[in-house]
């Protein structure tokens, strides 16, 4: 028999951490399996928009997060060429007094060392290391589920797989076996000392350079100890994995001097270290899961990073499949109620970061032409086309809870 409230999370990352924590808030007992032996500093820096900040902040985690988190005063836009700012977004106070919750940048590997410490702290969520769901069935109560041979299996009411991207789960749950799809882009990354950078880059400012054939992104992290450096290119490079080594002489050819401005030439040059890794994502929306299994996260909707957003949907999801299962005794019409509320706004966060993407890549006249109407529609009114994201509210179910 199921264990009542007992809910497998299969993966560790941001999605399975925060949506075991949401879970737990709502009265659940939360077992987290991580195929992983050790939970490691691992990704780039992540930007956490209004609609992402809330929910870590009802979940108890602002102090937590506090010394480690930067809130940026804006987005500097920045002519890749020429190095002469295009336009600043108001980001800081603005955006709390229009959102009612700030945006911070934070690194990735200090986001999910939070949570895990918050995730053990708690008496009702355990996290398993070196497990992983090899197999799973459906039962009239619930799902049993087995990480090895001769292991015990775990039963609970509900499994949410938050395998990431190249999820095993997401064949296994719908029989979907189709492949995120390669973009031919490749991201680089990097993190430099702050005191190594010029003083105009140690700002709380995310700063954005549009240029030709590329684009780069750089703001603080760890309370402005580090720059956290992205540099995404175009490129047929598309091995699986997040932390391929990169050499600095291949990056530095993507950004050659006749086409980029020396200040962002001489910060890519700093970091003697650089990792890769190509990107993906996935046209279609996630179908659905079966019976009293589903996916959140990237396992459900991989996204480009153009808009910013990967970590937000997926923390965006964790309230949402809380609340859903909170309020509905039937947990496989709690999941399908969770399926069906996720998948419009998250199919239009990746055709959005599509959209955005392609804008970063302009050149020649059609980059003026992006250029002169950022400007003319200055930085508040830009803000304001992110209206429909950073105003999201999770349910009143998950809003409401203790």
């Amino acid at each position: 028999m199921a264990s009542a409230r007992h809910v497998i999370v299969a993966g560790a990352g941001i999605a399975g951490l925060t949506s075991a924590l949401a879970l737990v808030r709502g009265g659940f007992r939360v077992t987290v399996l991580e195929q992983a032996t050790k939970l490691e500093e691992a990704g780039a820096g992540i930007q956490l928009g209004p609609n992402a900040v809330r929910v870590l902040i009802a979940l108890g985690l602002r102090e937590r997060l506090s010394g480690l988190v930067m809130t940026p005063q804006a987005i500097r836009v920045m002519a890749g060429g020429s190095g002469r700012e295009i336009i600043r977004i108001p980001l800081g106070a603005a955006v709390e007094r229009r959102y009612g919750a700030p945006y911070w940048t934070i690194h990735r590997g200090d986001l999910q060392a939070a949570l895990a410490e918050a995730a053990q702290a708690s008496p009702e969520l355990i996290l398993k290391l070196a497990s992983r769901v090899e197999a799973f069935a459906a039962e009239n109560d619930g799902i049993t589920a087995q990480c090895a041979e001769r292991t015990p299996v775990e039963r609970c009411i509900a499994l949410i797989g938050a395998d990431g991207v190249w999820s095993s789960l997401r064949g296994a749950i719908r029989g979907d076996n189709s492949a995120p799809e390669f973009r031919h882009r490749t991201a680089w990354r990097a993190l430099i000392p702050a005191e190594a950078a010029p003083e105009e880059f140690r700002a709380p400012l995310v700063h954005l350079w549009l240029g030709l054939g590329a684009h780069l992104v750089h703001y603080p992290v760890k309370a402005g100890r580090l720059i956290n450096v992205v540099a995404i290119v175009h490129d047929d490079w598309h091995e699986y994995g997040w932390n391929a080594s990169g050499d600095r002489a291949e990056i530095m050819r993507h950004f050659s001097d006749f086409a980029w401005d020396d200040a962002a030439r001489g910060l890519i040059a700093l970091p003697e270290r650089w990792l890769k890794w190509a990107l993906y994502d996935r046209s279609e929306p996630f179908a659905g899961g079966d019976g009293a299994m589903t996916l959140i996260g990237d396992a459900a909707h991989p996204m480009l990073p153009f808009l910013a957003q990967g970590a937000g949907m997926a923390i965006e999801d964790a309230a949402v499949i809380a609340a859903m299962l909170a309020q509905n005794d039937d947990t496989a019409a709690a999941l399908r109620a969770y399926e069906r509320e996720r998948r419009p706004r998250t199919a239009r966060a990746q055709q959005e970061s599509r959209r955005q993407g392609r804008i970063y890549g302009l050149a020649g006249p059609p980059a003026i032409v992006r250029d002169v109407v950022m400007r003319t529609m200055g930085g508040e009114r830009l803000l304001s086309r992110y209206d429909w994201l950073y105003s999201w509210r999770p349910p009143e179910r998950f809003a409401s809870a203790p």
